[in-house]
């Protein structure tokens, strides 16, 4: 069985390619992703997902799960938002990769000064709204029968983790006071 003490986490290494291009074929489909992952070649998984842009598990060689980060837009006044999407390996589900993978992003995000982590997470997966709300997400928005995925309209929920410099998380009325923010 796969404990905390079996695996690491670690930034995403070039040799990591293969195994995490094989784990978005398993885990993106059309109950997690309203447009799943197919790479059609590792040039092409490298350029959006470089070196140094995940984080990852691995036990050994082999990759668990990871968590993917990038800034959420290319301006510079929104540098201080990471946009997010997890993955776990169906053979290392329930096994604490996940929550472990949550914990190390967002603390890699403190340490890079990010103020803010975002998601989407479609309406039809319940168990991924579960688990980001008990890791402290909160809904922002929902975009009401944003996708018609397999005969029936789905909703693209929004949701955000807000981070303390201090390692809290913040709480509502800190966030729309504007804690953290000069001016």
């Amino acid at each position: 069985m796969l404990t905390r003490q079996t695996y690491k986490i670690r930034l995403s290494e070039m040799k990591d390619a293969p195994q995490l291009m094989e784990m978005d074929a398993l885990v993106w489909d059309i109950h997690t992703s309203p447009a799943p992952f197919h790479w059609k070649s590792r040039q092409q998984f490298l350029q959006h997902c470089p070196p140094g842009s995940q984080l990852v598990a691995v036990q050994g060689e082999r990759v668990c799960g990871y968590v993917g980060f990038y800034p959420a837009t290319g301006m510079p006044v929104n540098r201080h938002v990471y946009e997010i999407n997890i993955a776990v390996h169906p053979n290392d589900r329930r096994s604490g990769v996940a929550t472990s993978l949550m914990h190390a992003m967002k603390e890699y995000a403190r340490e890079q000064g990010i103020h803010k982590l975002r998601l989407r997470v479609l309406s039809s997966n319940p168990g991924a709204i579960a688990f980001y709300t008990q890791c402290g997400f909160e809904t922002e928005g929902r975009l009401v029968s944003e996708f018609y995925i397999a005969g029936k309209y789905v909703d693209d929920i929004l949701m955000s983790y807000f981070i303390r410099m201090n390692g809290s998380s913040m709480t509502k009325e800190e966030q729309y006071n504007g804690y953290g923010t000069s001016g």
